[in-house]
This record gives structure tokens, C-alpha cells and sequence, in this order.
């Protein structure tokens, strides 16, 4: 098919809070002239985006139960299915991923599956950048500096929360990670619908210059190797490195070529086998269940490989092994190099400490208590709380009330009336770090009315 006749889809991403719900709803209220069906993503266990999107009932395709770029893509791929037998009610697609998603995986989608390829294509990715709280994750959130590396345009958004010069300095600090990005300064996400939409901006060379697995699918490590290996006892040494434990997995190879493709996807089922763990002086042999390498907080640890045969064994590690400066020797001290090797995609980890708490009740809550109870809350936990929204029934008040927080930052204003027979109810999700839900929950129902 020709470009011209595929239907294009724009990914608005952006760590949690940078105002990517706020840019969707103008998207959707803006006269434009194109017909949008969107699919949203969120990172938690209520999913309320849905009711966050004004005026796009039909169109909003939810996903709530994982992150778009690991657990979830194949219902990605579904509903895009789903979405192109109705073909004739839209000529635009717009995914809204979670704030903790990697885009690539979204991206990739649309260059590995034949029957999404066949019929849109991706037009680029959009990234909003929170100017005054990126600083508290870009150093530290690999999502965060993905989210940027891979965006073709990046709106550096509430630039009017912070001074001029710290946004220049921001703007340089986002330069130096994307050089080819077109960045477009913001207050409250208002920015030109033809700056973002249609803009024919993603470029898979340059997907492919960042991130050169790019188009490889994703897997449980990072390296395989093959070697040719009499039988015997071999060292493997390894070093201190950016991880306490490397798992790996050791296979024999009976073919004689391409042991490292070929045994890939068995060791990428293997790979999910709990890990038997070995410290320093362990026995490792071949099979077909992994094992954790446990190494010395100091220095060198070495382990044995028992070899049981002459043949083509295939290793395959977590991580890459000159991050270890791993080496393996024969007995007689000489060093075994690998016929054959290969890098992988490596499947992205979520930062452990980051969660999400959801909390759902029926009726309605006392002006009073809730804002002292969220004066509180902000003062103690406010840096780890990156992002909280939610849907409030307020004693006396006619309104729904729609609010959303970013670290220290609230806001919350009325949402419409409620529907007739629709029972008065509050549904609120935090996302952040080392979340108590015991006491999230009992505060929040101490301000039930």
C-alpha cells in the first residue's frame, strides 16, 4: 500500500505528571478537522483516564492492566485490529502510553507486525517533558530518558512554573540527548495541533542509529555465545560489575551452525525457570534451568564449568560479560574466546520502588477534611508521590470534581454534573515511591463525609 493510503498514528508519551491528558484533551476539543480514535495506557489498578478525556466516549479504547510496552502489547495489537474493521469512523490513531512506558517497544510494533504494517503507519512520536520535575528522574529513570531519546518532538511543557534560565538550561540538558527532536516550549500543554500531529516525523534510521536492536524483539539477556569446549573443568571469573548477580544459562548445541540464533527462543523459555544460585566456587553445568550468579561484594569470584562431553555449548547471560570483565579458561589457564556471539534487546525493568495505589468508594467527602488531609500528605510524601489524579464527590457540590497532582503540585476544578441514576462515587490512583496503601487508604476514608 502506499504511504499516502496508510492511516498515520501519533505515540504521546512523557513521564508521569508532564501534562499528557491535558494535551490529549485539546487534541480532541481543537477543530482540526481529523477524526481521532485514541488508545490510552495507564499505570495503575482503577483505570480513570477514560473519564479524565472529555468529549471522546466512543473513541477511547482503555488498557489498565500493565505497562503498553511489556505486558500488555498484544492487546495493543488487538484493539489496533479491532480499530481498522471500523475504518471508516476515523483517520487518526493516537496511543497515550502510561507514564513509565519505554516508547520503542510501542514503535516497534508497527515495523514487526506484517498486518499492522499493511495498513498504518507510525507518524512519530511526541514526548511532554514536565519542566519543573523532570530533574528529579532524568538522571535516575532509564523510561524518562528513553521517553526523550526517542521523541521527534518534545514539548518542554509548565515552562511557566520555573525560571527562564532554568529552562534554557533544560532545553541544552535535552539537546544533548536528542539533537534531532524538535522541542516546542509550553504552558499547560497548549501547543499548535499541526506542531504535533501528521508531522511524518518518525525516521526508523534514526530509531535504528539510537537504539541498533531497535527492530529486534525483546529478551530475558543481554548476550549469547558459542563455544567450541572438550570436555573438562573451565573458570569462569568475573568481576565486580553494575549488578550484585548475573543470571545465564548454559546450553549444548548439536547442530553446527548458528548455535546462537537457533537456540535463542529455547533459552528464552528456559530463562523463565526460577534461577538456582551459586556463590563464589560454585559447580555450574549445562541445562536447561538458569543460574543466578552470586557475586563477592569485593574483587574477583570464580566459578567451575563442568563440561560432559566434546561439542557446541551456547552461554547466555543477563547482562553483557565485559560489564564483569568475565573470562572463561581451560585448565590449562589459556583463555576460551566464542566461536560465535550475539547482543540482544534486552527486555526494560520498571524501577521496583515505583507503584501505583488505587483507591474506589461510594459516597461523598468533606471539603475540609480531604484538603487538610491532602495539605498533610503533600508536606510528608510529596517527593515520592510523582502523580495522583482522580474523580471526587464533594458533600453539597452538584459537580464532580476532577484533580491532579505532580509531586507537590494540585489542582482540581469541577468535571460536570453527575449522570442521573449514576451513584456518587471517588476513584483516585497514586503513582510513586514507597507508597504506604494502608495509610493512603485509611486517610482517604477518614474524609468520607
Amino acid at each position: 500500500m502506499s504511504t499516502e493510503s496508510l492511516v498515520p498514528v501519533t505515540v504521546l508519551t512523557g513521564f508521569l505528571g508532564a501534562g499528557k491528558t491535558t494535551l490529549l484533551n485539546r487534541i480532541l476539543t481543537e477543530q482540526h478537522g481529523k477524526r481521532i480514535a485514541v488508545i490510552e495506557n495507564e499505570f495503575g489498578e482503577i483505570g480513570i483516564d477514560n473519564s479524565l478525556v472529555i468529549n471522546a466516549e466512543e473513541e477511547v479504547f482503555e488498557m489498565n492492566n500493565g505497562c503498553i510496552c511489556c505486558t500488555v502489547r498484544g492487546d495493543l495489537i488487538r484493539i489496533l485490529g479491532s480499530l481498522m474493521k471500523r475504518r471508516e469512523r476515523f483517520d487518526y490513531i493516537l496511543i497515550e502510553t502510561t507514564g513509565l512506558a519505554d516508547p520503542a517497544p510501542v514503535a516497534q510494533t508497527f515495523f514487526v507486525d506484517d498486518d499492522i504494517r499493511s495498513k498504518l503507519r507510525l507518524d512519530g512520536v511526541v514526548t511532554l517533558v514536565d519542566a519543573k520535575h523532570v530533574w528529579l528522574h532524568i538522571d535516575e529513570s532509564s523510561e524518562c530518558q528513553e521517553q526523550i531519546a526517542f521523541a521527534d518532538v518534545i514539548v518542554l511543557n509548565k515552562i511557566d512554573l520555573v525560571p527562564a534560565d532554568q529552562v534554557d538550561t533544560l532545553e541544552a540538558r535535552i539537546r544533548s540527548m536528542n539533537a534531532m527532536a524538535r522541542i516546542i516550549r509550553a504552558e499547560n500543554a497548549n501547543v499548535g495541533i499541526p506542531a504535533i500531529l501528521d508531522v511524518g516525523g518518525f525516521d526508523l534510521a534514526r530509531a535504528l542509529e539510537t537504539k541498533p536492536t531497535f527492530l529486534e524483539p525483546e529478551y530475558p539477556f543481554e548476550w549469547g555465545g558459542a563455544y567450541a569446549l572438550r570436555a573438562g573443568t573451565y573458570t569462569l571469573t568475573m568481576q565486580e560489575g553494575p549488578d550484585p548477580t548475573m543470571d545465564l544459562l548454559l546450553v549444548r548445541h548439536d547442530g553446527a551452525d548458528n548455535a546462537v540464533r537457533e537456540q535463542t527462543e529455547h533459552a528464552a523459555r528456559r530463562f523463565s525457570y526460577e534461577a538456582v544460585p551459586y556463590g563464589p566456587g560454585g559447580i555450574l553445568t549445562p541445562g536447561d534451568v538458569p543460574s543466578s550468579l552470586q557475586l563477592a561484594s569485593r574483587g574477583a569470584s570464580q566459578f567451575l564449568v563442568e563440561i560432559p562431553a566434546d561439542g557446541t555449548y551456547v552461554l547466555y547471560t543477563e547482562h553483557r560479560p565485559e560489564e564483569f570483565a568475565a573470562t572463561l579458561m581451560a585448565k590449562d589457564g589459556a583463555t576460551v574466546s566464542p566461536i560465535s556471539e550475539h547482543t540482544y534487546n534486552p527486555e526494560h525493568e520498571h524501577d521496583d520502588e515505583v507503584t501505583s495505589v488505587g483507591i474506589a468508594t461510594p459516597g461523598s467527602l468533606d471539603g475540609k477534611k480531604l484538603n487538610a488531609w491532602f495539605s498533610a500528605l503533600l508536606m510528608e510524601k510529596g517527593v515520592d508521590i510523582f502523580r495522583m489524579k482522580g474523580i471526587l464527590s464533594l458533600k453539597g457540590e452538584a459537580e464532580r470534581f476532577v484533580f491532579q497532582g505532580v509531586h507537590m503540585l494540585f489542582d482540581a476544578r469541577p468535571g460536570g454534573a453527575w449522570r442521573v441514576n449514576e451513584t456518587r462515587h471517588n476513584q483516585l490512583v497514586f503513582i510513586g515511591r514507597n507508597l504506604n496503601r494502608a495509610e493512603l487508604e485509611s486517610g482517604f476514608r477518614n474524609c468520607l463525609a
